[in-house]
């Protein structure tokens, strides 16, 4: 039986034009960017020209574009440098923030450099934006707000201008982790008002270990990397040339198919929800599954029963790709934080399915008459 991989919210396959113009950088064009020759002003050139890429497709300034190892390394130097920079002592954000935000936030708590307050969700696991909107009054120190724009677990999403528009009344920070949307959806960062945002390349067909970080110009931070005097010197250390051509690739390609892909991969998220609805009893979803979501994750809950406990074991057993994330806490398994803060009842067993363009009705089929055996 072939693999069916639904776990495209964790990462995706490569696509191969992608991988075809990040080729040259791995063979013959291997010039460092910061030499003076004719093979490093290509490579410098490369950079460049995806730099420019990504800042029209996002509507930036090229100057407000880094390039980095990832979403998490992105996230790291925002939410570090309001604290360091900009002088944030308080931190607003949410309980089911991805780690990259909520260790960073509690690791400058425990070093005692912030306050930190955390947002009220609503039952259907949306931010409550009027207490939002309290915490922000009540709040007597130079605030940072850091909401991620979708969640990565249940897919739900935040209005990032209505949040923007906030944090600008109170006089807030925004940075906003976007790694599940950046790729998904377009962008109007010019006309948005956020101060941070991030990508990774990973989660929309491009490599991974390269990804980005918008930093609005007004907003001058100190690097979080030193070294060297890359990207105009906000973050030291060798380019990773082809990782950066891929990520303005599969950002180009993305950004080209945005209408098609999303209609298609929202088809796929909602037959399978269908599909579960009527074949498997007790079946309930997690987030605000039809309403303000992304198209490309599905959160499930399943009665828990003996069979059900090793779901993912068994959807593995048979070349089934999907993720955890249930209330529990058994043993090794801590289960998932964002489901614990939505969903008390231990009583189910969470799977979060995640599609792509590369998937298919039929593998959903397929997966939807496996579950129907498992639980």
């Amino acid at each position: 039986m072939s693999r069916v991989y639904f776990d495209n919210a964790a990462t995706t396959a490569l696509d191969p034009s992608v991988l075809e113009v990040m080729m040259p950088y791995l063979t013959e064009k291997f010039g460092n960017p910061s030499s003076i020759y004719s093979y490093g002003r290509e490579t410098r050139l490369a950079v460049e020209n995806a730099r420019k890429s990504v800042a029209k497709i996002l509507n930036a300034h090229p100057a407000e574009i880094f390039f980095t190892s990832g979403g998490t390394e992105s996230s790291n130097t925002a939410i570090k440098a309001a604290v360091r920079d900009l002088g944030c002592r308080h931190i607003i954000t949410s309980p089911i923030e991805h780690h990259a935000v909520s260790h960073t936030v509690e690791h400058l708590d425990d070093l005692d450099m912030v306050r930190v307050s955390y947002v009220k969700l609503l039952p259907n696991g949306h931010v409550d934006v009027d207490d939002l909107e309290k915490l922000l009054a009540a709040a007597e120190e130079k605030t940072l707000v850091s909401l991620m724009h979708a969640n990565n677990e249940i897919g739900n999403m935040i209005d990032i201008n209505e949040v923007g528009e906030l944090c600008k009344l109170y006089n807030a920070y925004f940075h906003s982790d976007t790694v599940q949307t950046v790729g998904h959806f377009p962008f109007d960062l010019r006309n948005t008002p956020v101060h941070f945002v991030t990508g990774a390349a990973h989660k929309f067909h491009g490599p991974k270990g390269v990804g980005m970080l918008y930093i609005n110009e007004n907003v001058r931070i100190k690097p979080f990397v030193h070294g060297g005097s890359q990207e105009r010197n906000m973050r030291a250390g060798t380019e990773n040339i082809y990782g950066i051509v891929g990520f303005a690739k599969a950002l180009e390609l993305a950004s080209e198919n945005y209408e098609e892909d999303s209609a298609y991969i929202g088809t796929l998220k909602y037959y399978m929800h269908e599909q579960l609805k009527l074949k498997i009893p007790a079946v309930a979803f997690n987030g605000d599954v039809l309403g303000q979501s992304l198209y490309t994750v599905l959160s499930v809950s399943f009665p828990k029963t003996e069979k059900s406990e090793m779901i993912l074991f068994n959807l593995d057993i048979n070349n089934i790709c999907a993720s955890g994330g249930s209330a529990c806490t058994s043993g090794a398994d801590q289960g998932s934080h964002v489901i614990r803060a939505i969903n008390q009842n231990p009583n189910q067993v969470t799977v979060r399915f995640s599609f792509s363009k590369f998937n298919t009705k039929d593998e959903v089929d397929t997966v939807v008459e496996k579950l129907k055996e498992l639980v």
